[in-house]
């Protein structure tokens, strides 16, 4: 098991904004986290960026787009009237959903990759500029295991 209180730009696969600085909720708290567990056929990893700008989201989120396109399809989870969501009829399938990712009330979120190696980005108004985290999530596992959640 691995934890550090340092995630960077390479652990989350995305680029940092231009101009934006690290951001702590609290003086204690840390702006990244990274942990990971791994044994056998399983493994979970975790980096987290927590990150502000004095640029409005949504020069941020166009900026975001762009990077997480090397991934694949950009899931625009902002809207969840629209966005894609809710589970495959093939479960076995590795596509990504927005499924719970929902951002909070006036936010953007995106997500790239793949069930197993996800990308997403979760942009909030903060005054004039932004807060906005990175967020890489990879998971693996044995099928089986998780239909049995």
């Amino acid at each position: 098991m691995t934890f550090s209180k340092q995630a960077t730009a390479k652990d989350v696969g995305l680029p940092t904004y231009p101009g934006s600085r690290a951001h702590k909720d609290e003086k204690e708290d840390s702006s990244s986290v990274q942990m990971g567990l791994w044994g056998g056929a399983f493994g979970f990893k975790l980096a987290v960026m927590k990150m502000e700008s004095n640029d409005a989201p949504e020069k941020i989120a166009e900026f975001y787009k762009k990077a997480l396109a090397k991934y694949g399809t950009v899931l625009n989870c902002s809207d969840t009237s629209k966005a894609p969501g809710g589970k495959d009829k093939d479960e076995s399938s590795n596509k990504l959903t927005c499924d719970d990712d929902k951002p909070e009330k006036g936010g953007l979120v995106f997500k790239a990759g793949t069930k197993e190696k996800q990308h997403v980005v979760a942009i909030q108004q903060n005054g004039a500029g932004s807060l906005f985290q990175l967020v890489y999530v990879e998971a693996r596992g044995d099928d089986k295991d998780k239909k049995a959640n």
